[in-house]
């Protein structure tokens, strides 16, 4: 049993992909109790990566007990990372029965966390208000593109959309570019801060004794992160676009092709001081003399024709060897790495960024450590993510009560599923 500062919290998941999953992966980290709900019929798409359209239909119609189609997995690196400490149970949803055993469920929970599309849980009967009387000092989080009210509150969206309404699409990319895709990042930014709000809401209810629901818009929570362009624009009208890795106001601020085939550093300078650390570290050409890069405002102003000299002096060495030359010399420099490089890094390997993790039926898979390293409460890995239906029998026989008996009808039955 995990030890952590939300040990005796119980979750009930009702989630998809990655915006509600892995806002619960963050509780069941810090030692909460997370049962995520799932069934073959309705399966997370994170268990449907690398399933073609025709194996995923025969997936579905598959009758109680019969074995998965040839060749077909329901366990991948993304289920498995996104659902690490998590008990797995399966419910058809569709049947009066399923419901029934959620509710008793949600009884002995104390938050309920759920993302799917707009009135599905209504549809379940499982919304807030049928919750609370079941549990009325439950915790409930809904997450979804826009929220539950409004005139967009009927919308789907993810990922990319959440980005995108948000404004954080419109702000990233080149100043000659389209507007960026974001991706899983504004899927785990809407799973963080829902993560806190539930953190925020466990606090409220040990001052008060009082639950509450959270109805959490995904693309308003990105906006959240671009206040400053919001305001330039409320106050001073301007309209805010993409400069690519540029700053507004420190320069040299930039992204310099190194040795070796698509090879980068990041090179940050916000003071005199620095620059002049830089010039000393690069061996002062005459460039760095130059009137137009004499002070801080002059280099913000110039930075194009300083850039191109920067990049003259990058592209002739590695970028590891950049990074050591000008960290010596105590400017901010970091290649940009690759996926491998990032997991194979040594010093992110010193800090503990990966743990190996044995999976029933992936084996040993490396996976992120926790994102926190706690003072007096632990935050750890204590089981793989759950394969399909793992812990049916714990829940539904040690938890709920259920004869063995009882549980064989139900998946005869196609209940649990």
């Amino acid at each position: 049993m995990a030890m952590g500062p939300l040990s005796g919290v119980r979750v009930l998941e009702f989630g998809m992909a990655v915006a509600g999953p892995h806002a619960c992966k963050l509780l069941a980290l810090l030692g909460a109790e997370v049962i995520k709900v799932e069934s073959i019929t309705h399966l997370d798409m994170l268990r449907r990566a690398g399933v073609d359209a025709e194996k995923g239909a025969k997936i579905q119609a598959l009758r109680p007990g019969e074995p998965l189609p040839p060749g077909v997995m329901l366990d991948t690196f993304v289920s498995n990372t996104t659902h690490l400490n998590k008990l797995g149970i399966t419910l058809d949803m569709t049947k009066p029965a399923a419901v029934e055993l959620a509710k008793r469920l949600v009884a002995r929970s104390d938050v309920v966390v759920e993302n799917y599309r707009p009135r599905v849980m209504e549809g379940y009967g499982l919304d807030y208000p049928a919750l609370r009387e079941i549990n009325p000092n439950l915790i409930m989080l809904s997450t979804s593109i826009a929220g539950k009210t409004g005139p967009e509150r009927e919308y789907l969206g993810y990922m990319e959309v959440f980005g995108a309404l948000g404004g954080l699409g419109h702000l990233t990319g080149y100043p000659d570019g389209p507007p960026t895709w974001i991706r899983f990042s504004m899927d785990t930014m809407s799973a963080v801060t829902a993560a806190g709000a539930i953190l925020a809401a466990l606090i409220y209810k040990q001052r008060t004794g009082e639950g509450q629901y959270i109805d959490y818009s995904s693309y308003e929570g990105a906006a959240c992160l671009i206040g400053d362009a919001l305001l330039d624009y409320t106050m001073n009208g301007r309209n805010q676009s993409r400069q690519g890795n540029l700053d507004d106001f420190m320069a040299p601020h930039n992204c310099y092709r190194c040795q070796g085939d698509d090879k980068w550093i990041s090179i940050a300078i916000g003071t005199d001081e620095e620059w002049n650390a830089f010039c000393n570290a690069i061996g002062n050409p005459e460039w760095t003399k130059d009137e137009r890069f004499s002070d801080s405002y002059s280099r913000w102003q110039n930075q194009k024709q300083m850039d191109a000299f920067i990049q003259e002096w990058t592209m002739n060495s590695e970028s590891f060897e950049v990074m050591e030359v000008l960290q010596k010399a105590g400017v901010a420099a970091i290649p940009s790495f690759s996926s491998p490089e990032i997991w194979g890094d040594p010093h992110l390997d010193e800090r503990g960024l990966t743990v190996i993790v044995d999976h029933v039926t992936l084996g040993a898979q490396p996976v992120s450590a926790p994102p926190w390293k706690l003072s007096r409460t632990s935050a750890e890995i204590t089981s793989a993510g759950p394969t399909l239906g793992q812990h049916n029998d714990y829940v539904f026989g040690e938890l709920l009560g259920l004869s063995k008996e009882e549980i064989s009808d139900l998946v005869d039955k196609g209940v649990i599923r």
